[in-house]
């Protein structure tokens, strides 16, 4: 096996290493993928994003979390730029924190296929209340579904575990 990429592994990677165009409103176009090189493997990328906004669909008030997403891949995987771009162009999407938190795993499901996938959204209080909305997903007919429902479970019944996280 060589090391690196070659021209034809990066066909799909077309935001990295250009001027960056920042888009404010809910933009899943903008999400690139490329080819994982061992698929063979059960192994998880993570990623945090401690700066994610989005609106209140109500009041248009901003809210602020962290998203905390990670997944096994399968055939592909996220290019981080462009997830980073597509994050921020929930800045004026005027949706419920548990609606975002669906709407980006669902986006990620549909762009990778991945074995699993989490997607947590740890929002700040507001009015001395804050939401922590968590969503996963597991490939059907695999272990891996498996997990889902273990973990979404675990979840259900250990709030003082998910709240310490």
């Amino acid at each position: 096996m060589t090391a690196g990429r070659t021209k034809k592994d990066l066909q799909g990677v077309k935001l990295l290493g250009n001027k960056t165009a920042y888009r404010d409103d809910y933009a899943p176009e903008v999400l690139e993928c490329f080819s994982n090189k061992h698929p063979e493997n059960d192994y998880f990328v993570k990623f945090n994003c401690p700066e994610f906004t989005s609106l209140c669909p109500k009041t248009g008030q901003p809210d602020f979390a962290t998203i905390y997403i990670s997944y096994v891949p399968d055939q592909k995987l996220v290019e981080s730029k462009s997830l980073k771009l597509y994050l921020f162009s929930f800045r004026n999407h005027g949706d419920f924190h548990e609606d975002c938190v669906n709407i980006i795993m669902k986006d990620l499901i549909r762009l990778l296929d991945p074995k699993y996938i989490e997607v947590w959204g740890k929002f700040l209080p507001r009015g001395g209340l804050s939401i922590d909305p968590y969503a996963n997903y597991g490939k059907k007919g695999t272990d891996w579904e498996k997990t889902a429902h273990q973990r979404l479970h675990f979840h259900d019944m250990q709030p003082e575990m998910v709240n310490n996280r």
